[in-house]
């Protein structure tokens, strides 16, 4: 039996909590800093995810066994790292990689370039500085649009302009090095735009042997019919139809193993999860990104996919003893719709009481963005909840979650009502 501190406040946190609980290892759960909904199912820690003082004293307080990084934040600073390099924490069990690895999200330019050395296939890039502006642009010049520019550091999912007018873009890439993403944006890829539809894969390594979890694809617009800007994502579902077996182990071969052998050529010691988004070029399919930690809200669909023991996975990863564990995957369908607050991903308030909770039946809610308030829920984010539903098929599963979706209200609520229009 053991203890697990999982870091992090969002519902990716708070499905893998609700999915942690049902094992038979767990002895007790903690989460940091946690919301409202992950404290039904564990005990929240006042712990900032960057806070690696007080993590410390969170995870030797608790006498906790076994560290899972929710968000690409604490990877991307050396959590794991600073783990390691202290006596009294090496010994103790983390499911995430270190700085070094944490790269292949940190840095779009290095992932460009691991893909390179390593064929897996991608779109064409160059890597763009203050320095070879005129290169961007005589890049630029060679392709035809849309023109996708990619700020190279970590900006919160909102790095990334497909613009359609080549002065626009030149423009744009002029702006994006003059600060307009901060120092993430000191470097941008200019990279060829790749038509098609995405999809998340996900799997969990020990550096030498990998599992792979299900396929989910997430809708990242506001508006209905993928129009409006970019958020974190308004939901997800999992299956992927065209992920078939044929695609899937066109994937394993050329995209989730190299990566895997790479990291170990390149001598990158690695743990833990590797997000693989995917576009899928007529049956070809080509890396848009990694990410170093599961998808949200993919996770939040992905999880009630999950049979067998998720923490027979952890101690996998943590261990190097993966190739001794299985996965067993749920047959059927399951979706997360978002629900969002008035005015995201632009400017929007806090604090909104949420109604209805106590009238859901047949779905699982995961909080994103909520935080008690004299005793009530509120909402505490731009993504408040994610309602997740299992179902035959998708569209069981999706009438499932609008069915409760409908049930649940705070002021200035909105979710989108088109998922997988376009499965």
């Amino acid at each position: 039996m053991i203890n697990i501190l999982i870091i992090g406040s969002g519902g990716r946190e708070h499905a893998m909590a609700w999915k942690i609980k049902q094992s038979t290892k767990l002895n007790q759960l903690f989460i940091a800093p946690g919301n409202a909904g992950t404290s039904l199912v564990g005990t929240n820690l006042p712990v900032g995810v960057s806070d690696f003082e007080g993590l410390k004293k969170a995870v030797i307080d608790h006498q906790i066994d076994l560290v899972l990084v929710g968000p690409e934040v604490p990877l991307c600073e050396g959590l794991h790292d600073y783990f390691n390099n202290d006596d009294s924490l090496k010994h103790i069990r983390f499911v995430g990689p270190y700085r070094l690895g944490a790269q292949l999200e940190g840095s779009k330019d290095f992932a460009k370039e691991f893909m390179m050395r390593h064929q897996i296939p991608t779109a064409k890039y160059l890597a763009v500085t203050s320095g070879n502006l005129k290169d961007g642009i005589a890049f630029l010049k060679t392709m035809t649009a849309p023109y996708v520019l990619k700020a190279d550091g970590l900006a919160a999912g909102k790095g990334v302009l497909i613009i359609n007018d080549l002065q626009e873009a030149e423009n744009s890439l002029k702006e994006m090095l003059d600060g307009q993403f901060g120092a993430a944006s000191s470097k941008v890829v200019v990279e060829e735009f790749l038509s098609g539809i995405e999809c998340s894969v996900f799997a969990i390594t020990d550096g030498k042997d990998y599992r792979i979890l299900p396929v989910a694809k997430d809708y990242k617009r506001i508006g209905e019919g993928d129009t409006g800007l970019n958020t974190g994502g308004m939901g997800a579902i999992s299956p992927v139809p065209f992920a078939d077996e044929i695609y899937m182990k066109k994937v394993e071969d050329r995209i989730i193993r190299p990566t895997v052998l790479g990291l170990q050529n390149d001598r990158i010691p690695y743990n833990g999860f590797i997000f693989f988004g995917l576009i899928n070029c007529g049956g070809e399919p080509m890396v848009i990104e990694y990410n170093v930690r599961m998808g949200d809200p993919e996770t939040e669909a992905v999880m009630l996919r999950i049979k067998s023991d998720f923490v027979d996975l952890l101690i996998g990863a943590a261990d190097g003893t993966l190739s001794e564990t299985t996965v067993e995957i749920d047959e059927r369908s399951a979706v997360a719709v978002m629900l969002v607050a008035g005015g995201y991903p632009g400017s929007y308030e806090k604090g909104k009481i949420i109604y209805g909770l106590e009238k859901i039946e047949d779905s699982l809610v995961f909080h994103a963005g909520t935080t008690m308030k004299n005793g009530n829920i509120c909402s505490d984010g731009g993504r408040v909840l994610a309602v997740s539903s299992y179902g035959k098929n998708m569209h069981e599963a999706l009438s499932c979650s609008y069915r409760n979706a409908q049930l649940i209200n705070f002021d200035g609520l909105y979710f989108r009502k088109d998922l997988g229009f376009d499965l």
